[in-house]
């Protein structure tokens, strides 16, 4: 099963550094054992466009799509058997640590 997850930044992070995982360790792990499709980091929210059309017009703003502390930094796709071995992958992300890590199920269309 596919599972988008997301990775975000947190106004509480981990106080204990010693204690967050290396992130390059994470995605050799999760590359070897094939549960990590693709991922990434994005660039900065000033960076981004948001994209509305309303009444037949395309309106764009500059900036994240929505006004938070929050943001998302990153994304994985991950291929796991299930959803407990999704959530143990994303435990061991260090931004499960320093930021929260949401996942998602693509859907079954």
């Amino acid at each position: 099963m596919k599972y988008m997850m997301f990775v975000c930044t947190d106004t509480e992070p981990e106080t204990d550094e010693s204690r967050v995982p290396d992130i390059e360790v994470w995605v050799a792990e999760n590359d070897a054992a094939g549960r990590r499709v693709t991922g990434s980091v994005l660039g900065a929210t000033s960076a981004a466009t948001t994209v509305r059309v309303r009444g037949g017009e395309v309106l764009l703003t500059d900036g994240p799509f929505t006004e938070t502390k929050e943001v998302i930094v990153g994304f994985d796709i991950l291929e796991c058997a299930d959803l407990d071995e999704a959530i143990a992958v994303a435990a061991a992300h260090p931004m499960a640590y320093n930021g929260r890590i949401e996942l998602r199920p693509f859907a079954d269309l």
